[in-house]
């Protein structure tokens, strides 16, 4: 389905994620997904993904053996194994026998379709797929990192442990543990057994000599070598004959650009192992910095390894490397590496070479731009924190990609390239951060220095607006960079001075048109490729249009009533003028819409106008819109991209869909077309993927339906929140750089916030959760320094969960003893002294006889200190320093037990009231008894009391209390200030409404505060409230109006007209009006517009409809019933614009006689936006649009307007025909001209005789009358029963009949149709229109050559119709023969000529009803003008 494809990084920190077959098929676990690449020598290519998972994959094998490497298999943190088949994409089977993380995978080489599986607590699951029987073994307990199978002996299974230790087992001994091969102090990281069956001799250190001087291993021994890497930095040969290491490989210290290696880097290594199938004497490795290096083992002296990639810089990984396998392709041996760098690599193992990159993506991909300057050069926002742009045109490489992440440090959310500056590219962050990069520099980016508060979503080249524009031409750039975030502010900065403040261009536009109510956020803005005009979306669904530099508003399109997320005008350079004035917007629901704004920005009138109608409509998505993009090289192509997992193509002029791709597996963020390929395509999404596609290779034409949706969220695995045990990346002192999640998944905006802020509708936005990615197979953190004990001792299978229980059953014992307990004594404030007094009986007659002494000596005793030390007791006996003493002694005692309320009593006792306060002030023991008592010690003191109790009530949350004590202190404003900030705005708006001035600008605040966050949650009448109460009447109307339905755009329109916004109230009782004709509702719609009096034209529209729907209720037209309907709207004995007048002079007051009341009614309905309808439209639209012509019509009549009356109907007529709907066609000549040509006649009377566009008009309308009467005349030959006409069945009535046949007696009713002028014209137009096809066609064989130069000789230089340069020519010259035709021959619409021809001379030659001379005429025009190619059949049979 794609052409290029860049997936989603490979998962970090898994000993086996990866592997190839002999096929060259290469797999890889990246997130909760296996993607499938076809390798060879040249490049990779995506061929498909395996899903299914509903976690990260931690490992990923395929099967070795021998007619069955199409089989694959997979493990997850899901603890799920699963068996695939890799060409057919499909789950074979699955098991679930580990409880645990599962760590380690391998098939087993030899015992035929056995796979093996390790976990973290040291289970070893043997599994044949062939039988579907597990087997489970516990050989140790510790945590498994890795495993291997012998390819030598089908029994033996080499198992890597987290403390270094490897054992070697023996399934067919239950798991026995045949070998323990000590010597690693760390990780096992990867294990690799030598391909040759026997223990050659290799040169190394033997572990036997420790002085290394005899470095050969003597004769071959029975057995196998077995390689390991640790983390302890070393790799090791181990004997499994001799059970002991024979070699120890230390890691080269490679220096990169004469740096020193990084000590973090060390501690950050993972050093993975691969042993070649056919270099028995060779082994590759992973070193420190993503390094990989080739170990000669038969080489001698020191320097045994070779580096990959060491003839030029560039080539080798920049971060360490986890995994990695080889397979022969052809002549050569390839090896595929994957490393934290987020690239795959392929090797060469012979030129220990690099064959080619690929890219992958670590994150969401959030925006996508191509340059105007650099052709063909796409910029990259992705989630991973860094910016890739990729040369798509390069030859030499497919993907060209360079990487830029210097100052970024967060998700790019939004990218923009300058209009002329080559390499200039500006980039927004979900942090808010703006910023350029010049990416053909070295230099890191330039940063403003203005910061938006939330996600930055839009970026955007426009000219300078004010104050920026000031100054002459060389003191200004000639771009600004504008910037719009989650916040709702749009920024324009200086790209001269990034320093410098951004200004917020809403100032601008308030200034501009005088507005005074709050503007709503702004989500999204697009200049017009000119910069004469910007357009800007707002969070409630509006779109403004100004025009620059002033940004003056135009006009306001009220047509989403969800937040915007994308606006795109059409490109300047098509071949129809007009369509550079196409604004395509795509919101919240799933609706795009195309609006033309040609009058609005042609001829602005002196107050914006409101847009309520678009120019097209394109349904079929089923969820939000993310982006659009125009086709640069079609006229109204339009591509989007929605949630529900598809990119759409449109053709917008046809308002019909094209293809529709569903490449992804998640939510598409971005789109955008190719800048130099017609047919292709790049899109983006939250799968973490970039992909390349053709339209013309698309199966489906249309997005699925819901229900496909709803699959496809399923297949979209949620992902669970990360455990609470886990430590939070970042602790530990991990590195930036460290705690990066390659499943991280990202958030949109949606970025950063949410993704999508300020959504309305009280919208959940926050759908896009975070991954966290366990940094390691065991869920440690990848610092070394993480302490790790209590794992390590769980998994050599201490038993905490018995100790914890234990615990527990104490602690509830302790607590029934004290629930049974009676009542305790409160404690003691003497304690010390009460204590001295329950000692023994001797002891206490001894402090008797003390006292005593004490008392009669005068305190003047040698021996004893009354109220200290071993006498504190005597204290409360003797004097006051005596108690004083004691109780010092009692206070250190409680301060010691924190018993500080005890050490209040004892101050305050002793009279030391400030002494109280401020320990209690410190310690955050405040009471309410006090601060009572603190006024004793003075204003101040108490005054500084009150302080800290706020401060402490605060900490307890008890905010109400605070604030209260602020106000006894006279701190209004800070009280009023505590509430708000902790959002108690009810009850600050209450404070502040008893004790401010109704004029306070705080109180205003309040309630735009309280409005914002009530807005936010969607309780819009509370927030209604809250603005009304402020006096911004717009506001609340708008707030309450932002629900949408029909209840609360009519109370927010009577809201509106209640408080003089006039302009508001009309823009919402008409969408209410509108909304509610949607459900045929014609009396309430009627009602909603009574009140508003200079609505009136759309009231007279709405009667026109409501009259047509109920005259069509008896035909196919009409298949609906109202739910509503006036009693003027029924009667049928009137002729249709007689009852329609009639009912204007009753129920709407209409007058004939005032001429400047109807030209005002005209003046406003002429303003409304009426587009051409097309043949997917729905039908009532298409009465509406029919509505209005008919009413503009009408009143032209009463103005006695007749050019403009014939012009009007002309439309109708015409607008009916297009949508193909010839019933309605057939119907509508009957109700506008109950008289048929007759009645044509009449106004052809009241015209001038020498206007000639009205009397071409005039004919206009002729044809279209005696068209469907053509084919009456035709059925009604055929058959007297009812006849059929593109699927409507029309029934005639008798009248019809005798009418239909009276008319086309006369010739002149042939004639009518049989116009040579509109002949020439329309097989110029078909010429040119087939013309064009098969240039198209031409243009993309040339694409699809593998030889461009052959395919541009080809099509440039060939001879005949089919030559390029022929073709040009024919064109231009249908183009010269178009431009001689009249003017009012070509705007006017008129019937098919040739077809009319076509049907004459078949009605003639099976019914003979044609006169011979009408005959004539047509087989001449036939002769002359039917040579296109789709009439030539047609044409030979008829008159040959």
């Amino acid at each position: 389905m794609h052409e290029r494809h860049l997936p989603a990084s490979p998962n970090w920190y898994c000993s086996r994620c990866s592997d190839i077959n002999s096929k060259g098929v290469f797999g890889f676990g990246a997130k909760n997904t296996v993607y499938l690449l076809n390798v060879t020598a040249a490049s990779p290519a995506v061929t498909g993904e395996l899903a299914g998972h509903t976690e990260r994959v931690s490992g990923f094998a395929f099967c070795p053996n021998e007619g069955q490497e199409h089989i694959c298999c997979s493990t997850s943190d899901d603890k799920k194994v699963k068996i695939w088949d890799a060409e057919q994409k499909i789950l074979l089977k699955e098991h679930n026998v580990h409880q645990n993380t599962i760590t380690a995978v391998h098939w087993s080489p030899v015992q035929k379709l056995l796979l093996v599986t390790g976990d973290e607590k040291g289970i070893v699951v043997c599994y044949w797929f062939s039988s579907n029987d597990t087997q489970s073994f516990f050989p140790e307990p510790r945590t498994i990192f890795c495993l291997s199978c012998s390819p030598h002996d089908e029994n033996l299974i080499a198992v890597g442990y987290k403390d270094g230790m490897i054992a070697v087992i023996d399934i067919s001994k239950k798991g026995e543990v045949v070998h323990r091969l000590r010597g690693h102090d760390d990780e096992i990281h990867a294990l690799a057994w030598c391909p040759r069956p026997r223990e050659e001799p290799l040169y190394g250190r033997s572990e036997d000599n420790a002085d290394g001087s005899s470095g050969v291993t003597e004769g071959a021994e029975a057995g196998c070598y077995l390689a390991s890497g640790s983390r302890d930095q070393t790799m090791r040969i181990w004997s499994t004959a001799r059970r002991k290491g024979v070699m120890t490989l230390k890691l080269p210290f490679l220096k990169r650009r004469g740096a020193g290696v990084d000590p973090t880097v060390k501690e950050r290594l993972w050093l993975t192992v691969h042993w070649p199938k056919e270099r028995p004497s060779q082994i590759v490795s992973s070193c420190f910095g993503g390094e990989i290096v080739v170990w000669d083992l038969m080489k001698s002296g020191k320097q045994k390894w070779s580096l990959l990639g060491s003839s030029s810089d560039g080539q080798n990984h920049s971060r360490i490397v986890f995994n990695m396998s080889s397979f022969r392709c052809g002549d050569r041996e390839l090896l595929l590496s994957t490393s934290m760098d987020r690239e795959i690599k392929c090797w060469d193992l012979e030129s220990l070479e690099c064959c080619w990159t690929l890219p992958t993506l670590g994150g969401f991909v959030y925006c996508l731009s191509f340059s105007p300057v650099g052709t063909g050069c796409l910029a990259l926002g992705v989630g991973d924190s860094m910016i890739r742009v990729w040369n798509t045109l390069s030859i030499q490489n497919q993907y060209d990609i360079k990487t830029f992440w210097q100052g970024i440090k967060s998700k790019v959310t939004a990218l923009a390239w300058h209009p002329l500056k080559e390499g200039s590219l500006a980039f927004g962050t979900d942090d808010g951060k703006v910023g350029i990069y010049e990416v053909y520099s070295n230099r890191p980016p330039q940063i403003s220095s203005t910061y938006h508060r939330r996600t930055v979503y839009s970026l955007s080249w426009g000219p300078p607006l004010p104050p920026m524009s000031f100054g002459g031409a060389g003191d200004k750039p000639a771009y600004s960079l504008y910037s719009c975030a989650g916040e709702g502010v749009i920024f324009q900065h200086d790209p001269w001075k990034l320093s410098g403040e951004a200004s917020n261009i809403d100032k601008l536009i308030r200034d501009t048109n005088n507005i005074k109510h709050k503007m709503p956020p702004h989500t999204d803005l697009s200049w017009k490729p000119d910069g004469s005009i910007l357009a800007i979306g707002n969070e409630d669904g509006s779109i403004e249009v100004l025009k620059a530099p002033m940004l003056k508003l135009l006009c306001t399109v009220q047509q989403h009533h969800k937040i915007i997320n994308s606006l795109r005008w059409h490109h300047q350079h098509s071949s129809q003028n007009e369509l550079q004035y196409l604004l395509a917007s795509g919101s919240s629901n799933a609706t795009i819409y195309i609006h033309d704004l040609r009058s609005a920005v042609e001829s602005p009138s002196e107050s914006p106008v409101s847009v309520t109608e678009p120019f097209r409509t394109l349904s079929g998505h089923t969820n939000k819109i993310t982006d659009l993009a125009w086709s640069p090289h079609h006229d109204g192509h339009l591509v989007t991209v929605c949630y529900d997992g598809t990119a759409q193509v449109w053709d917008v002029l046809k308002e019909e869909p094209v293809c529709n791709y569903r490449g992804h597996s998640g939510r598409l963020l971005c789109v955008q077309w190719s800048a130099v390929h017609p047919d292709l395509i790049w899109t983006g999404g939250d799968d973490f993927t970039l992909q390349e596609w053709a339209v013309s290779k698309q199966e489906h034409i249309t997005p699925p339906k819901s229900k496909k949706r709803t699959e496809m969220e399923k297949k979209r695995v949620p992902q669970k929140k990360p455990k609470k045990k886990k430590k939070a990346p970042g602790k530990g002192g991990m590195k930036a750089e460290e705690s990066e999640m390659p499943l991280g998944e990202e958030v949109k905006g949606a970025a950063g916030s949410g993704a999508e802020e300020g959504q309305s509708d009280n919208e959940e936005e926050e759908e896009e959760k975070e991954y966290t990615d366990a940094p390691s197979v065991t869920g440690r953190s990848r610092d070394s320094s993480v302490d790790t004990r209590a794992s390590d001792r769980l998994h050599n299978g201490e038993k905490f969960s018995n100790a914890v229980k234990k615990e527990v059953k104490e602690e509830k014992k302790r607590d029934k003893i004290d629930l049974s307990l009676k009542k305790r004594k409160p404690r003691s404030i003497l304690p010390l002294s009460t204590s001295m007094d329950h000692r023994p009986k001797d002891e206490l007659q001894q402090d008797c006889l003390t006292l005593a002494a004490v008392r009669h000596s005068h305190g003047r005793s040698r021996t004893c200190v009354p109220g200290a030390g071993d006498h504190i007791q005597l204290g409360l006996f003797t004097d006051r320093d005596a108690l004083y003493r004691m109780m010092q002694e009692e206070e250190e005692s409680h301060v010691e037990a924190a018993h500080y309320d005890s050490v209040l009593y004892l101050r305050l006792w002793r009279g030391d009231l400030i002494g109280a306060l401020n320990l209690a002030m410190e310690k955050g023991e405040l009471t309410d008894h006090l601060l009572s008592l603190a006024p004793m010690a003075g204003y101040q003191v108490w005054l500084r009391t009150v302080e800290a109790y706020v401060k402490q009530l605060c900490h307890h949350e008890q905010f109400l209390k605070a604030a209260s004590h602020l106000l006894s202190i006279h701190k209004l404003y800070e009280a009023i200030s505590l509430l708000k900030s902790h959002q108690f705005y009810r009850e600050a708006i209450a404070l502040a409404r008893a004790r401010l001035q109704p004029e306070d600008p705080v109180l205003k605040d309040l309630y735009m505060s309280w409005a914002a966050v009530l807005e936010k949650d969607g309780h819009y009448a509370t927030a209604a409230k809250c603005y009304l109460a402020t006096d911004s009447s717009f506001d609340a109307a708008k707030v309450i109006g932002k629900k949408g339905d029909v209840t609360s755009l009519k109370t927010a329109a009577h809201l509106a007209h209640i408080t003089g916004e006039s302009e508001l109230a009309l823009s919402l009782s008409l969408r209410c009006a509108k909304d509610l004709i949607a459900t045929q509702d014609w009396t309430a719609a009627q009602d909603v517009l009574r009140t508003q009096d200079s609505l009136l034209g759309h009231r007279l529209v709405f009667s026109v409809n409501e009259i047509l729907t109920q005259r069509l209720a008896d035909t196919d037209v009409v298949s609906w019933s109202s739910s509503s309907s006036h009693w003027w709207s029924s009667s049928r004995e009137e002729v249709f614009f007689s009852a329609v007048l009639r009912v204007w002079q009753r129920e709407f007051g209409v007058d004939p006689a005032d001429h400047h009341k109807l030209k005002t009614l005209h003046q406003q309905l002429k303003a409304i936006e009426n587009p051409p309808h097309t043949t997917t439209g729905p039908v009532k639209q298409l009465l509406s649009h029919i509505s209005l012509d008919v009413t503009l019509c009408a009143l032209s009549e009463l103005l006695c307007d007749w050019p403009s009356v014939v012009e009007e109907l002309l439309r109708a007529l015409s607008r009916a025909s297009a949508a193909g709907s010839f019933t309605l066609m057939a119907e509508l000549s009957l109700l506008l001209f109950p008289h048929g040509l007759e009645s044509v006649a009449l106004y052809k009377q009241k015209l001038d005789p020498s206007d000639e566009r009205s009397l071409a008009i005039s004919q206009s309308i002729e044809a279209f009358i005696c068209y469907p009467l053509m084919y009456e005349k035709w059925w009604t030959s055929t058959s007297t029963n009812n006849s059929i006409s593109n699927g409507h069945r029309l029934t005639l009535t008798d009248g019809d009949e005798e009418k239909c046949n009276g008319e086309a007696q006369s010739d002149g009713f042939w004639k009518i149709l049989l116009s040579e002028a509109h002949a020439d014209l329309q097989a110029n137009q078909r010429a040119i229109a087939e013309i064009q096809k098969r240039v198209s066609s031409l243009i993309q064989q040339h694409s699809r050559c593998k030889d461009p130069e052959t395919a541009l000789e080809g099509s440039a230089g060939g001879t005949g119709s089919e030559s390029l340069s022929a073709l040009t020519a024919q064109v231009a010259e249908h183009h010269k023969a178009l431009a001689a035709v009249p003017e009012h021959i070509r705007k006017y619409p008129f019937p098919d000529v040739l077809e009319c021809c076509i049907v004459l001379l078949y009605m003639e030659k099976h019914f003979n009803l044609i006169p011979q001379h009408i005959c004539s005429e047509a087989t001449a025009l036939l002769r002359k003008y039917g040579t296109a190619e789709s009439l030539s059949k047609a044409v030979r049979r008829l008159i040959h």
